[in-house]
């Protein structure tokens, strides 16, 4: 299910936002980018996450704003130990050229902005923050289900016309394969006439072989089965909970339907091209919905 949200939650002059961003997808598949120190809840954010979504391939943004003056901080020792490192080589190498500040401000860990590594170096820190952080990602996962409903509510009008329009090519299906039987029967009488050359042909044996051939091309079973599957199929979409997997399964059986029903149709006047017309557009239209089922989670 596709979406997109965006929350942003202001304490004590930090400002976190977090990104959203879901595109469908079979399973739930997460990626994270977030500042450098937020490691410690990743596993917090996966957790908060899975609790509320199952289906997805969901990107999560988090950036942190700190304001203020102390949205920069200087890490002195560090600074400390590259001046002194500084130091021992202008000794070493007679160097007499004084240290470049802003070259220096450029060094790793040097300069930091609050809820880095080390700025959460207590666990009341780290506490506060992480509560901060599952309460923007709380709004933003709330907003991105309201989308996702939404979107949900369009997708299963959409899904549920096309099933409108496959039980009604299955009913046409079914109108045009009762009319086989005779079909079946006339064009096996008209070859073995031509074949035979106008000897008498007996009238039980005729009726035999057009019987044999009519059961070999019976559908009634198939579309039995692919009726059961699309009322199955709007029960899942009326109903509650998770259903995204169910539908892909009932999706399977009804294309194996529909490919048997192509394999039994009969290649015998008007009757047979209507089925394996009506059954193509069947097809068609379970590869729509498979589409579809994609996004539902």
């Amino acid at each position: 299910m596709t979406g997109f949200a965006q929350a942003r939650v202001e304490r004590e002059g930090s400002n976190v936002r977090i990104n959203l961003r879901s595109v469908n997808h079979r399973f739930l598949d997460l990626h994270l980018r977030m500042p450098d120190g937020f490691e410690v809840f990743e596993s917090r954010i996966r957790q908060a996450i899975r609790n509320r979504l199952r289906r997805g391939h969901v990107d999560v943004n988090i950036y942190f704003e700190a304001s203020g003056a102390g949205a920069i901080e200087v890490n002195r020792e560090m600074v400390e130990s590259y001046m002194k490192a500084v130091q021992r080589l202008r000794e070493e190498f007679g160097v007499k050229t004084e240290p470049d500040l802003v070259a220096l401000f450029r060094l790793p860990g040097v300069v930091a902005a609050p809820g880095s590594a080390g700025d959460l170096a207590t666990e009341e820190q780290q506490e506060k923050l992480g509560a901060q952080v599952e309460t923007c990602l709380e709004q933003a996962l709330n907003k991105l289900e309201a989308m996702r409903r939404s979107e949900g509510q369009s997708l299963t009008n959409e899904m549920q016309a096309i099933l409108e329009q496959i039980a009604a090519r299955t009913a046409e299906i079914e109108t045009f394969a009762e009319r086989v039987r005779p079909a079946i029967a006339r064009r096996l009488a008209e070859r073995l006439e031509e074949l035979l050359k106008g000897v008498q042909l007996d009238p039980i044996r005729l009726a035999q072989e057009a019987a044999m051939l009519a059961e070999r091309s019976d559908v009634s079973e198939e579309l039995a089965r692919l009726r059961s599957h699309v009322e199955q199929f709007r029960k899942l979409l009326a109903g509650a909970g998770e259903a995204g997997k169910k539908l892909d399964f009932l999706l399977q059986e009804m294309q194996r339907e529909a490919n048997t029903l192509l394999s039994k149709t009969p290649g015998v006047e008007s009757e047979g091209l209507a089925i394996t017309e009506l059954a193509l557009e069947v097809k068609s239209d379970i590869e729509k919905l498979r589409e579809q089922a994609q996004n539902v989670e």
